[in-house]
């Protein structure tokens, strides 16, 4: 079978940015600011708003965790149309998906990831804590 590919689907060498973060809440606003000026470096705008809810949840939870001085945010753009968000810290607690009901002051976060990345989340453990993932896709859905 053949088919084109789309511009926007072209394969790109992987390039990236990163940066070490405290474990305090105020380390989400850092991270939103670093992830609007790398994306729209990368001209990446369209991916802006999805990105600065998740890796604001995905810093946020981390900052939770305060397991060691600081978590290391990572921004890779994977093709032309889509990056990897990657948040690591030193807690080997894997991150769970729960249903938080409308009263609930909290717990709604990953359920917020889940939706804006179309189940494309992920986490792994580390020798020294875990890597969170998130991606996202101009057009949203692979």
């Amino acid at each position: 079978m053949t088919g084109t590919i789309s511009a926007l689907e072209e394969q790109e060498p992987a390039s990236g940015t990163s940066i070490d973060l405290p474990y305090r809440p105020e380390s989400a606003s850092q991270a939103r600011r670093l992830v609007r000026g790398t994306l729209a470096d990368w001209s990446l705008e369209e991916l802006v708003d999805d990105a600065v809810l998740v890796v604001s949840e995905m810093v946020t939870n981390a900052a939770k965790t305060g397991c060691h001085k600081t978590m290391t945010l990572q921004i890779v753009r994977t093709t032309a149309a889509s990056v990897r968000i990657l948040v690591t810290d030193g807690c080997r607690v894997l991150p769970v998906r729960i249903k938080a009901g409308s009263s609930d002051e909290s717990g709604r976060g990953l359920e917020l990831v889940h939706k804006l990345t179309h189940g494309r989340w992920g986490a792994c453990l580390e020798p020294l804590g875990k890597t969170v993932h998130a991606d996202l896709r101009i057009g949203g859905k692979p």
